[in-house]
Protein backbone atom coordinates (compact mmCIF):
# COMPACT_ATOMS: atom_id res chain seq x y z
CA UNK A 1 0.00 0.00 0.00
CA UNK A 2 0.96 3.77 -0.41
CA UNK A 3 1.33 5.72 2.84
CA UNK A 4 0.66 9.50 2.56
CA UNK A 5 4.19 11.69 1.96
CA UNK A 6 3.16 14.21 4.10
CA UNK A 7 3.15 11.83 7.33
CA UNK A 8 5.94 9.86 6.45
CA UNK A 9 7.97 12.91 5.79
CA UNK A 10 7.38 14.17 9.51
CA UNK A 11 9.42 13.57 12.67
CA UNK A 12 8.51 10.82 14.89
CA UNK A 13 7.66 11.87 17.98
CA UNK A 14 10.70 13.49 19.82
CA UNK A 15 9.15 12.43 23.33
CA UNK A 16 9.13 9.15 22.14
CA UNK A 17 12.51 8.79 20.67
CA UNK A 18 13.50 10.44 23.76
CA UNK A 19 12.18 7.50 25.77
CA UNK A 20 13.75 5.06 23.26
CA UNK A 21 17.12 6.04 24.53
CA UNK A 22 16.73 4.33 27.72
CA UNK A 23 16.82 1.03 26.35
CA UNK A 24 20.76 1.84 26.14
CA UNK A 25 21.52 3.27 29.34
CA UNK A 26 24.32 2.19 31.53
CA UNK A 27 21.61 2.33 34.70
CA UNK A 28 24.87 3.14 36.79
CA UNK A 29 22.55 5.43 39.47
CA UNK A 30 18.83 6.08 39.35
CA UNK A 31 17.23 7.83 36.41
CA UNK A 32 16.07 11.47 36.53
CA UNK A 33 13.39 12.00 34.01
CA UNK A 34 12.96 15.66 32.91
CA UNK A 35 11.76 14.61 29.70
CA UNK A 36 7.79 14.93 29.55
CA UNK A 37 6.29 17.27 30.63
CA UNK A 38 2.66 15.68 33.09
CA UNK A 39 2.46 15.98 36.81
CA UNK A 40 3.63 13.34 39.44
CA UNK A 41 0.98 13.72 41.99
CA UNK A 42 -2.30 12.05 42.09
CA UNK A 43 -5.58 13.79 41.05
CA UNK A 44 -7.30 15.77 43.88
CA UNK A 45 -9.81 13.67 46.01
CA UNK A 46 -12.48 15.28 44.48
CA UNK A 47 -11.39 14.11 41.24
CA UNK A 48 -11.26 11.06 42.13
CA UNK A 49 -14.41 10.48 43.41
CA UNK A 50 -15.94 12.23 40.57
CA UNK A 51 -14.08 9.59 38.54
CA UNK A 52 -15.82 6.60 40.44
CA UNK A 53 -19.36 7.84 40.63
CA UNK A 54 -19.65 8.79 36.61
CA UNK A 55 -17.57 4.96 35.97
CA UNK A 56 -20.41 3.70 38.50
CA UNK A 57 -23.20 5.61 37.05
CA UNK A 58 -25.59 3.30 34.50
CA UNK A 59 -24.89 5.66 31.83
CA UNK A 60 -21.40 6.96 32.94
CA UNK A 61 -20.14 5.29 29.74
CA UNK A 62 -22.06 7.21 27.05
CA UNK A 63 -21.59 9.63 24.35
CA UNK A 64 -22.93 13.19 25.28
CA UNK A 65 -23.11 16.39 23.36
CA UNK A 66 -20.63 17.22 20.61
CA UNK A 67 -19.33 20.35 22.24
CA UNK A 68 -19.05 18.92 25.73
CA UNK A 69 -21.27 18.64 29.12
CA UNK A 70 -23.17 21.80 29.18
CA UNK A 71 -22.40 21.66 32.87
CA UNK A 72 -18.86 21.59 32.15
CA UNK A 73 -18.73 24.27 29.52
CA UNK A 74 -20.99 26.78 31.76
CA UNK A 75 -18.71 26.16 34.25
CA UNK A 76 -15.33 26.54 32.55
CA UNK A 77 -16.94 29.69 30.58
CA UNK A 78 -17.29 31.18 34.03
CA UNK A 79 -14.19 30.64 35.34
CA UNK A 80 -12.26 32.09 32.54
CA UNK A 81 -14.39 34.72 32.71
CA UNK A 82 -13.91 35.60 36.20
CA UNK A 83 -9.99 34.84 35.59
CA UNK A 84 -10.26 37.16 33.13
CA UNK A 85 -12.25 39.60 33.86
CA UNK A 86 -14.36 39.33 30.62
CA UNK A 87 -17.17 37.76 28.80
CA UNK A 88 -16.83 34.31 27.94
CA UNK A 89 -20.70 32.49 27.08
CA UNK A 90 -21.07 28.70 27.37
CA UNK A 91 -21.74 28.51 23.75
CA UNK A 92 -18.42 29.60 23.10
CA UNK A 93 -16.72 26.64 24.57
CA UNK A 94 -16.01 23.66 22.58
CA UNK A 95 -14.80 20.75 24.86
CA UNK A 96 -12.34 18.53 22.97
CA UNK A 97 -10.17 15.46 23.95
CA UNK A 98 -7.30 17.36 25.44
CA UNK A 99 -5.63 20.71 24.32
CA UNK A 100 -3.45 19.02 21.32
CA UNK A 101 -6.81 18.00 19.58
CA UNK A 102 -7.88 21.49 20.23
CA UNK A 103 -5.24 22.86 18.18
CA UNK A 104 -5.59 20.53 15.41
CA UNK A 105 -9.21 20.74 15.08
CA UNK A 106 -8.65 24.93 15.04
CA UNK A 107 -5.69 24.73 12.68
CA UNK A 108 -7.86 22.59 10.04
CA UNK A 109 -10.83 24.72 10.61
CA UNK A 110 -8.59 27.32 9.83
CA UNK A 111 -6.84 26.72 7.08
CA UNK A 112 -6.51 24.42 3.71
CA UNK A 113 -3.49 22.78 2.20
CA UNK A 114 -1.29 25.57 0.98
CA UNK A 115 -2.39 28.39 3.47
CA UNK A 116 0.25 29.64 6.26
CA UNK A 117 0.19 30.10 10.43
CA UNK A 118 3.29 32.17 11.70
CA UNK A 119 4.17 30.07 14.86
CA UNK A 120 6.37 31.66 16.79
CA UNK A 121 9.84 29.94 18.00
CA UNK A 122 10.67 28.05 19.14
CA UNK A 123 7.66 26.11 18.88
CA UNK A 124 5.63 23.07 20.42
CA UNK A 125 6.47 20.14 18.38
CA UNK A 126 3.16 18.88 18.12
CA UNK A 127 1.99 22.16 16.45
CA UNK A 128 4.37 21.85 13.87
CA UNK A 129 3.67 18.90 12.81
CA UNK A 130 0.21 18.94 12.66
CA UNK A 131 0.46 21.50 9.88
CA UNK A 132 2.89 20.17 8.20
CA UNK A 133 1.11 16.60 7.72
CA UNK A 134 -1.86 18.52 6.95
CA UNK A 135 -0.68 20.48 4.36
CA UNK A 136 -0.74 23.68 6.35
CA UNK A 137 2.56 25.64 5.34
CA UNK A 138 4.13 26.77 9.41
CA UNK A 139 5.82 30.76 8.77
CA UNK A 140 8.59 30.97 11.92
CA UNK A 141 8.54 34.19 13.60
CA UNK A 142 11.68 34.94 15.14
CA UNK A 143 11.04 36.63 19.04
CA UNK A 144 13.39 39.02 20.29
CA UNK A 145 15.97 38.06 22.95
CA UNK A 146 13.48 37.64 25.73
CA UNK A 147 11.54 34.99 23.66
CA UNK A 148 8.37 37.15 23.53
CA UNK A 149 6.62 37.94 19.62
CA UNK A 150 7.22 41.50 18.29
CA UNK A 151 3.54 42.40 16.79
CA UNK A 152 5.49 44.24 13.92
CA UNK A 153 7.93 41.39 13.15
CA UNK A 154 4.06 39.01 13.15
CA UNK A 155 2.83 41.66 10.62
CA UNK A 156 5.60 41.37 7.89
CA UNK A 157 5.29 38.08 7.57
CA UNK A 158 1.10 38.26 6.58
CA UNK A 159 0.48 37.46 3.42
CA UNK A 160 -2.52 36.47 1.37
CA UNK A 161 -2.54 32.81 2.43
CA UNK A 162 -2.13 33.49 6.31
CA UNK A 163 -4.79 32.36 8.46
CA UNK A 164 -3.72 32.68 12.28
CA UNK A 165 -0.78 33.91 14.01
CA UNK A 166 0.24 31.26 16.71
CA UNK A 167 1.52 32.07 20.68
CA UNK A 168 2.12 29.76 23.32
CA UNK A 169 1.75 31.29 26.59
CA UNK A 170 3.18 30.79 29.05
CA UNK A 171 5.76 29.13 26.57
CA UNK A 172 6.39 24.89 25.37
CA UNK A 173 9.43 24.74 25.64
CA UNK A 174 10.91 27.95 27.07
CA UNK A 175 8.31 28.74 29.93
CA UNK A 176 7.92 32.57 28.95
CA UNK A 177 4.63 34.29 29.83
CA UNK A 178 4.30 36.59 27.12
CA UNK A 179 2.73 40.19 28.99
CA UNK A 180 -1.20 41.25 28.84
CA UNK A 181 -0.01 44.07 26.60
CA UNK A 182 2.34 42.95 24.33
CA UNK A 183 -1.04 39.98 23.51
CA UNK A 184 -3.35 43.05 23.06
CA UNK A 185 -1.14 44.16 20.62
CA UNK A 186 -0.65 40.86 18.59
CA UNK A 187 -4.85 40.32 18.85
CA UNK A 188 -4.44 44.05 17.52
CA UNK A 189 -2.30 43.21 14.77
CA UNK A 190 -4.23 40.45 13.70
CA UNK A 191 -7.51 42.05 13.53
CA UNK A 192 -6.27 44.46 11.37
CA UNK A 193 -4.75 41.81 9.26
CA UNK A 194 -7.97 39.70 8.99
CA UNK A 195 -6.60 36.57 10.45
CA UNK A 196 -7.04 35.01 13.94
CA UNK A 197 -5.09 34.70 17.48
CA UNK A 198 -4.52 31.63 18.56
CA UNK A 199 -3.09 31.40 22.11
CA UNK A 200 -2.09 28.03 23.43
CA UNK A 201 -2.88 29.01 27.57
CA UNK A 202 -2.33 25.41 28.37
CA UNK A 203 0.14 26.33 31.71
CA UNK A 204 -2.04 29.68 31.93
CA UNK A 205 -2.40 28.74 36.22
CA UNK A 206 1.07 28.14 36.30
CA UNK A 207 2.26 32.08 36.28
CA UNK A 208 4.19 34.24 38.53
CA UNK A 209 1.47 35.98 38.74
CA UNK A 210 -2.80 36.36 39.68
CA UNK A 211 -3.72 38.72 37.37
CA UNK A 212 -5.76 37.75 34.35
CA UNK A 213 -2.82 36.19 31.50
CA UNK A 214 -4.85 39.28 29.62
CA UNK A 215 -7.89 41.69 29.26
CA UNK A 216 -9.02 40.40 25.68
CA UNK A 217 -12.70 38.88 26.78
CA UNK A 218 -12.84 42.12 27.92
CA UNK A 219 -13.54 43.67 24.38
CA UNK A 220 -16.89 42.31 23.12
CA UNK A 221 -15.35 41.61 19.71
CA UNK A 222 -13.08 39.17 20.93
CA UNK A 223 -14.86 36.56 18.82
CA UNK A 224 -13.66 38.29 15.50
CA UNK A 225 -10.03 37.79 16.13
CA UNK A 226 -9.08 35.53 19.44
CA UNK A 227 -8.97 31.63 19.72
CA UNK A 228 -7.96 30.10 22.66
CA UNK A 229 -7.18 26.77 23.82
CA UNK A 230 -6.67 25.20 27.52
CA UNK A 231 -6.11 21.76 29.12
CA UNK A 232 -7.37 20.41 32.25
CA UNK A 233 -4.30 17.96 31.98
CA UNK A 234 -1.69 20.14 33.65
CA UNK A 235 -4.29 22.22 36.16
CA UNK A 236 -6.47 18.94 37.29
CA UNK A 237 -3.39 16.14 37.04
CA UNK A 238 -5.54 14.13 34.28
CA UNK A 239 -3.53 14.17 31.35
CA UNK A 240 -4.38 10.74 30.85
CA UNK A 241 -8.54 11.46 30.50
CA UNK A 242 -7.54 13.45 27.33
CA UNK A 243 -9.57 16.98 28.28
CA UNK A 244 -8.89 20.03 26.74
CA UNK A 245 -11.24 23.13 25.21
CA UNK A 246 -11.30 25.80 22.71
CA UNK A 247 -12.71 29.18 23.30
CA UNK A 248 -13.79 31.03 20.17
CA UNK A 249 -16.85 32.85 18.15
CA UNK A 250 -19.90 30.67 17.45
CA UNK A 251 -19.20 30.69 13.81
CA UNK A 252 -15.45 28.65 14.11
CA UNK A 253 -17.24 26.41 17.03
CA UNK A 254 -19.68 24.92 14.82
CA UNK A 255 -16.71 24.11 12.02
CA UNK A 256 -14.87 22.65 14.84
CA UNK A 257 -17.41 20.45 16.36
CA UNK A 258 -17.50 19.34 12.38
CA UNK A 259 -14.06 18.08 12.45
CA UNK A 260 -14.33 17.07 16.46
CA UNK A 261 -17.45 14.97 15.68
CA UNK A 262 -15.22 13.11 12.61
CA UNK A 263 -12.28 12.51 15.40
CA UNK A 264 -13.53 11.52 18.49
CA UNK A 265 -17.53 12.37 18.61
CA UNK A 266 -16.92 13.94 21.61
CA UNK A 267 -14.32 14.11 24.35
CA UNK A 268 -14.35 11.08 26.50
CA UNK A 269 -17.22 11.92 28.93
CA UNK A 270 -15.47 10.47 31.91
CA UNK A 271 -13.22 12.96 31.66
CA UNK A 272 -15.05 16.03 30.78
CA UNK A 273 -16.63 14.35 34.82
CA UNK A 274 -13.59 14.66 36.13
CA UNK A 275 -12.87 18.63 34.54
CA UNK A 276 -15.99 19.15 35.97
CA UNK A 277 -15.35 18.42 39.43
CA UNK A 278 -12.06 20.40 39.75
CA UNK A 279 -13.20 23.24 38.32
CA UNK A 280 -16.15 23.12 40.81
CA UNK A 281 -14.43 21.65 43.95
CA UNK A 282 -11.03 21.54 44.05
CA UNK A 283 -9.61 25.10 43.93
CA UNK A 284 -7.68 25.15 46.80
CA UNK A 285 -5.72 22.18 45.77
CA UNK A 286 -5.47 23.53 42.38
CA UNK A 287 -3.91 26.67 44.10
CA UNK A 288 -1.98 24.68 45.91
CA UNK A 289 -0.10 23.03 43.17
CA UNK A 290 0.35 26.25 41.23
CA UNK A 291 2.54 26.59 44.15
CA UNK A 292 4.73 23.79 44.06
CA UNK A 293 5.59 24.25 40.48
CA UNK A 294 6.40 28.31 41.21
CA UNK A 295 8.97 26.52 44.19
CA UNK A 296 10.42 24.28 41.52
CA UNK A 297 11.13 27.14 39.05
CA UNK A 298 12.82 29.01 41.98
CA UNK A 299 14.66 25.63 42.97
CA UNK A 300 15.81 24.96 39.38
CA UNK A 301 17.13 28.65 39.01
CA UNK A 302 19.25 28.47 41.94
CA UNK A 303 20.40 24.79 41.26
CA UNK A 304 21.79 26.22 37.73
CA UNK A 305 23.46 29.49 39.80
CA UNK A 306 24.74 27.38 42.76
CA UNK A 307 26.70 24.79 40.34
CA UNK A 308 27.93 26.64 37.40
CA UNK A 309 28.86 24.02 35.27
CA UNK A 310 28.95 25.84 31.40
CA UNK A 311 24.80 25.10 31.00
CA UNK A 312 23.27 28.61 30.58
CA UNK A 313 19.74 28.86 31.69
CA UNK A 314 17.94 30.85 28.81
CA UNK A 315 14.37 30.95 30.60
CA UNK A 316 12.21 29.28 33.13
CA UNK A 317 8.27 29.52 33.69
CA UNK A 318 5.29 27.06 33.77
CA UNK A 319 6.62 23.46 33.72
CA UNK A 320 9.43 23.97 31.62
CA UNK A 321 12.96 25.50 32.06
CA UNK A 322 14.68 26.03 28.74
CA UNK A 323 18.79 26.01 28.59
CA UNK A 324 22.11 25.84 26.59
CA UNK A 325 24.83 23.15 26.05
CA UNK A 326 28.35 24.38 26.69
CA UNK A 327 29.52 21.96 24.03
CA UNK A 328 29.26 24.76 20.50
CA UNK A 329 28.44 22.85 17.95
CA UNK A 330 28.10 19.49 19.08
CA UNK A 331 25.04 18.03 18.08
CA UNK A 332 22.41 18.16 20.90
CA UNK A 333 21.27 14.96 19.82
CA UNK A 334 24.55 13.82 20.97
CA UNK A 335 24.43 15.95 24.40
CA UNK A 336 21.56 14.51 25.00
CA UNK A 337 22.21 10.89 23.96
CA UNK A 338 25.65 11.25 26.41
CA UNK A 339 23.41 12.68 29.16
CA UNK A 340 21.15 9.36 29.26
CA UNK A 341 23.65 6.78 28.60
CA UNK A 342 26.92 8.50 30.85
CA UNK A 343 24.58 10.23 33.04
CA UNK A 344 21.23 8.49 33.62
CA UNK A 345 19.57 12.08 32.74
CA UNK A 346 16.69 12.35 30.02
CA UNK A 347 16.01 15.66 28.73
CA UNK A 348 14.51 16.87 25.55
CA UNK A 349 16.42 18.70 22.56
CA UNK A 350 15.69 21.73 21.53
CA UNK A 351 15.75 20.62 18.06
CA UNK A 352 12.38 19.15 18.71
CA UNK A 353 11.34 22.75 19.15
CA UNK A 354 13.57 24.26 16.11
CA UNK A 355 13.86 23.99 12.86
CA UNK A 356 17.53 23.66 13.13
CA UNK A 357 19.83 23.20 15.93
CA UNK A 358 20.92 26.29 18.38
CA UNK A 359 22.45 24.25 21.20
CA UNK A 360 18.97 24.26 23.35
CA UNK A 361 17.73 21.68 25.73
CA UNK A 362 14.04 21.46 27.36
CA UNK A 363 13.91 20.63 31.29
CA UNK A 364 10.62 19.38 32.87
CA UNK A 365 10.21 20.93 36.35
CA UNK A 366 7.41 18.89 36.74
CA UNK A 367 8.79 15.64 37.49
CA UNK A 368 11.35 16.66 40.15
CA UNK A 369 11.72 17.95 43.47
CA UNK A 370 14.09 20.23 44.83
CA UNK A 371 16.68 17.39 45.23
CA UNK A 372 16.53 15.82 41.76
CA UNK A 373 16.75 19.71 40.62
CA UNK A 374 20.24 19.62 42.72
CA UNK A 375 21.34 16.29 41.16
CA UNK A 376 20.25 17.71 37.96
CA UNK A 377 22.76 20.78 38.28
CA UNK A 378 25.73 18.09 39.38
CA UNK A 379 24.90 15.99 36.69
CA UNK A 380 24.68 18.61 33.90
CA UNK A 381 28.25 19.68 35.54
CA UNK A 382 29.76 16.15 35.67
CA UNK A 383 28.95 15.86 32.13
CA UNK A 384 30.52 19.53 31.18
CA UNK A 385 33.03 18.49 33.08
CA UNK A 386 34.02 15.00 31.11
CA UNK A 387 34.26 17.07 27.97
Amino acid sequence: MLLNPRTVAAVDSPIGLAYDLLDRRAGTRELLDLAQAAPQYPPAPEVVESVVAAARHPRGGEYCEIAGLPSLREAFAAEIAAAYAGEVRPGQVIVTAGCNQAFCLVASALAAPGDEIVVVLPYYFNHDMWLRMSGIVPVYLEPGPDLIPDPAAAAALITARTRAVLVVTPGNPTGVTVPPARIAALAEMAARHGVALILDETYRSFRDTDEPPHRLFADPDWPRTVVSLHSFSKDLAIPGYRVGAVIASAELGREVTKLLDCVAICAPRIGQEAALAGLTAAGAWRRARAADMADRRRWFTAALADRPGGYEMLSAGGFFGWIRHPFGRRPTADVVRDLVLTHDTLLIPGTAFLPEDRGTLRVSLSNADEAALTDLADRLAASAAGH
